[in-house]
């Protein structure tokens, strides 16, 4: 069984595009293999700067024959469609076989298609890959019309079996496949044949590339940062941009340089970001210190210098632009320490909608939602008022315009420049949070204050103008917001219900259903069953999400339980019966159980067990002690099981009947008054 061996050779690929489409390369020609009849035991994709490569282990010779059978038209149907079934089976009407059922006798073809090779199948498989390759920017070049990402110089492809390797004949747009590759565009370019994957492999590092990504970014890193603690510091560690710069190089060369003491007192972030987004350098920091005092560049080529031409050069491009960030830093500090008034005047003028208006007039929505929200919270009223007016002014400072990403965190440098007191500081900081699922949560009194009313004043305003999320479009991330309320409530156990915030608009409970279908999508990676936390939200109080979550979770602990699973059939089956009488005799049976008409210990026993359970259960559900409640209702498993086993409810006596129809309601009412069980599936 051959091994196959493909390599797509091009200008440099983006580094962004790498990942994927060693991916699609790979799924398209195996899913393409396999659809022609060859199987294979394992396959692998890889890409550098300027190559994809594919190996695929244990591949078949060739495909399998096969028969195939094709019903055709009736026997005695019309000349033309017997010709026409004729043609598209490539037989003669003679080679065709009769068979009848019960409509009659009908024409069948047996169609024998012969085994191909493998060399055949990967040729067609490829050049269909390549003519069809997925890449989100492709180009065209020369006089040809094949496009790629980048002009694509050279196709590899051999098939390595037993008794050596064969190229695989295939012929894109004048590019003919072949056993040759190059390597390092300044270090290897000469070219060299292959003979299997590890001989590929072994040559391309002799050539001076590393195939493999995460050979790449783990050279990277471990010279990085063995560089860094030879000198008493450490590198910053960023993955995203580890992984980028893996996809710059194909031969990573590290290079440690200084950064001109100018610049060291720039917050640490900045100094991150700029090194990060304009040069894709890692920062060095001191740890003692916090301060980013050096960089790591990686380059791609060995010199003659040890890259003292390169490092020397990086130098002088990263001053230039630090050049830029101090500016920006120095003129915002100037505005901050001055009272942020110019920043607080520009947001009048920017639109955050044109029915919702200015973002000075959102900030003003913000201020006075977040007052109210603070002794909820535990934040002081003025301090939430404070930090909600400043907490967006960086937005219009020179350093966010440059850098957006660093909103926020430049608004917490900000208000602490202007004297502001540290818990508003923060909340500059904070208020955005969470940004996603796995974003930290504010735990600050007056930073949650803050992002509760930011996010909150997002939902309601939009919901008011009715401009809501549909399907998959959501321009204005409000799931986002939503979800962003939900976590600060849940996660700092909050009991802020919601209706007290929409002021009964006549939205309201629109968006508080938009509410529960989030949480639902929340609690869902916790392990509760949305029918839970449907049968708790159709219970009071449904706007209180903590207390909401608290009582779903106690459900769900009870019917993760046998009590717990088997008392929703016993209340199942008592609703059932119950409703089925109250539909047939026109009445409701929901007061006057007496224990005097009980006849059967059974049912003795469940009054008793009924009367515990009530009294355990109301005082539980007024303290909020949802678990204990639960506990109540699933004591009453056992007393169920054995009534429903010994007593006949519909009895001949009709006022035994009335009687134990009755006590069922009181099953029925004690167990609705913990969660709507109704709504359980199951």
């Amino acid at each position: 069984m051959p091994d196959l061996l493909i390599e797509l050779f091009s200008e440099e690929i983006p580094a962004r595009m790498q990942a994927q489409a060693s991916a699609d390369l790979k799924k398209l020609v195996t899913d393409g293999l396999v659809e022609a009849g060859l199987t294979y035991a394992a396959a692998a994709a890889f890409a550098t700067p300027r190559r994809l490569t594919l190996s695929v282990e244990d591949l078949t010779a060739e495909s399998r024959s096969q028969r195939e059978e094709r019903k055709g038209p009736k026997v005695g149907a019309p000349d033309k469609a017997l010709e026409g079934f004729l043609r598209g089976v490539g037989l003669t009407v003679d080679q065709l076989e009769t068979r009848e059922d019960k409509k009659g006798a009908f024409y069948v073809a047996m169609i024998d298609r012969p085994g191909r090779t493998a060399a055949d199948i990967v040729a067609e498989v490829l050049e269909r890959t390549i003519r069809t390759f997925p890449w989100p920017k492709s180009m065209r070049w020369g006089s040809g019309s094949l496009r790629w990402v980048r002009p694509l110089h050279s196709i590899l492809c051999i098939l390595v079996g037993d008794d050596g390797a064969e190229v695989v004949p295939l012929d894109v747009d004048g590019l003919k496949s072949g056993n040759t590759t190059r390597g390092h565009r300044f270090m290897g370019p000469e070219a060299f044949s292959v003979t299997s994957f590890d001989d590929y492999e072994a040559k391309l590092k002799r050539a001076k590339v590393m195939l493999r990504p995460d050979e790449r970014a783990d050279a990277i890193w471990q010279d990085a940062t063995s560089q860094a603690f030879a000198t008493g510091l450490e590198v910053v560690e960023d993955r995203g941009l580890l992984a980028e710069v893996a996809g710059l190089v194909e031969w990573p060369v590290v290079l440690m340089g200084r950064i001109d003491e100018t610049f060291l007192d720039l917050p640490p972030e900045v100094l991150q970001t700029s090194m990060k987004e304009h040069q894709k350098f890692f920062s060095v920091r001191n740890p003692k210190t916090g301060r980013i005092e050096r960089f790591v560049t990686v380059a791609n080529i060995e010199t003659a210098d040890d890259g003292a031409t390169i490092l020397n050069g990086n130098q002088r491009v990263l001053s230039a632009r630090l050049s830029d960030a101090k500016f920006f830093w120095d003129n915002d500090l100037r505005v901050a320490q001055a009272g942020m008034g110019p920043w607080l005047d520009g947001l009048a003028a920017v639109t955050f909608h044109n029915k919702l208006g200015s973002q000075r007039d959102r900030i003003d929505r913000i201020a006075a939602l977040a007052r109210e929200i603070a002794p909820v919270v535990g934040a002081d009223s003025d301090q939430a008022f404070e930090a909600a007016q400043i907490a967006k002014a960086d937005l219009r400072s020179e350093m966010v315009g440059e850098f957006p990403e660093l909103q926020g965190l430049m608004g917490r440098y900000y208000a602490e420049a202007a004297g502001r007191d540290a818990a508003v500081a923060a909340a500059a900081e904070e208020h955005w949070k969470p940004m996603g699922p796995s974003d930290a949560v504010p735990t600050a009194p007056v930073s949650v204050a803050v992002a509760l009313a930011d996010k909150l004043d997002t939902l309601t305003g939009f919901w008011a103008i009715d401009e809501k999320p549909t399907g998959s479009k959501d321009p204005f991330a409000l799931r986002r917001a939503a979800l962003g309320v939900i976590r600060l409530v849940l996660e700092n156990d909050l009991q802020l219900p919601m209706g007290g915030t929409f002021e009964e608009k006549p939205w309201a409970p629109s968006l508080l259903s938009f509410f529960h279908d989030r949480l639902k999508v929340y609690l869902k990676d916790q392990g509760i069953r949305h029918d839970v936390i449907d049968a708790c939200i159709a219970m009071p109080n449904n706007d209180d999400l903590t207390l909401l979550v608290k009582r779903a979770r106690a459900l769900q602990a009870t019917l993760d339980t046998d009590d717990g699973e088997n008392l929703i059939q016993g209340f199942k089956r008592a609703n059932n019966i119950l409703t089925q009488a109250e539909d047939k005799d026109g009445v409701e049976y929901s007061f006057g159980a007496d224990i005097k008409f009980a006849e059967d210990q059974a049912e003795k026993d469940l009054f008793t067990a009924l009367d515990t359970a009530e009294e355990q259960i109301a005082p539980a559900m007024r303290d909020e002690d949802f678990s204990a409640a639960m506990a109540a209702m699933a004591a009453l498993r056992q007393p169920i099981d054995r009534f429903f086993t010994d007593v006949q409810v519909n009895a001949e006596s009709q006022i035994l009947r009335r009687n134990r129809l009755n006590l069922l309601s009181r099953i029925r009412t004690i167990c609705l008054s913990v969660a709507d069980l109704t709504r359980i599936e199951g």
